[in-house]
């Protein structure tokens, strides 16, 4: 009996909580550009992206929100009921990987993102000359900045470097690309070309490298041994002149004393 007094209570409240939930929003569906889930849009840069964001099967009006990365873009008053634009012009390499998001006002967890991948040739720069010492240590830094990234070489005086295990050691990350050389010889003087290269375009820069002999370290223990020696000698050249100076000021005085009275 128990089971029965409750079992139709149960069902009054579920539907209840049916007539409840908002009509006609569960059935929304957000687009952007024509997709309906997150996505990587390609351009380069210089041109102009548009991304249009739109509701689909709603019932009701619904109110769009702009977000670029975690920042809310200010939207005109014709720009947000059902459809709404957003234009980035021109595009640059700063943004590259930036986020947009399109998201309903009324249910924010309903959105879809689009993420920019910039792509553009390879730039390069960094210290294009060079001195060092013979028998030291130098490092070749090419800084790069290439969407796709590029493929790098190091080049001296026009041909491939030849790697020597000991002395060469080369670090790559997606930032620069770096040549280090230890115990540095006069063959290591030249040229040193960093080679980028990338599906758009292919880049060189010159690192000029001068090799000057070695400087002979000062010895400084001979030095402040030498020093030590000189103010001995003036001391003991002091010392040994003592009387006669000593005498030249008795002389010096007795002869003021003299001229007074």
């Amino acid at each position: 009996m128990a089971w029965k007094a409750t079992g139709p209570l149960q069902a009054c409240k579920l539907l209840l909580v049916i007539l409840s939930l908002p009509q006609g929003r569960t059935s929304s569906v957000l687009t952007v550009n024509g997709r309906t889930e997150n996505y990587v849009l390609d351009t380069p840069t210089d041109v102009q992206a548009s991304l249009e964001c739109a509701v689909l099967n709603n019932t009701s009006d619904e109110e769009l929100l702009w977000y670029r990365e975690d920042g809310r873009v200010d939207l005109k008053t014709g720009n947000k009921i059902n459809t709404s634009s957003v234009c980035v012009s021109p595009i640059s390499k700063e943004d590259n990987g930036v986020r947009f998001t399109c998201k309903l006002q009324s249910r924010q967890e309903v959105s879809v993102s689009v993420v920019l991948n910039v792509t553009f040739p390879p730039a390069l720069d960094g210290n294009g000359f060079q001195t060092v010492e013979e028998n030291s240590h130098v490092n070749l830094v090419c800084n790069v900045n290439s969407n796709p990234p590029a493929q790098m070489t190091w080049y001296k005086d026009n041909s491939t470097l030849i790697l020597e295990k000991d002395r060469h050691q080369i670090q790559e990350t997606r930032e620069s690309f770096q040549l280090s050389i230890t115990k540095v010889k006069k063959s290591d003087n030249g040229t040193y070309t960093c080679f980028a290269s990338s599906s758009l375009k292919t880049e060189t820069l010159d690192f000029h490298l001068v090799v000057t002999d070695k400087v002979p370290a000062l010895p400084v223990e001979a030095i402040i041994a030498a020093c030590v020696v000189v103010l001995l000698t003036l001391a003991f050249g002091l010392l040994a002149r003592r009387k006669r100076i000593m005498k030249l000021c008795m002389k010096k005085n007795a002869q003021d004393t003299e001229t007074a009275l």
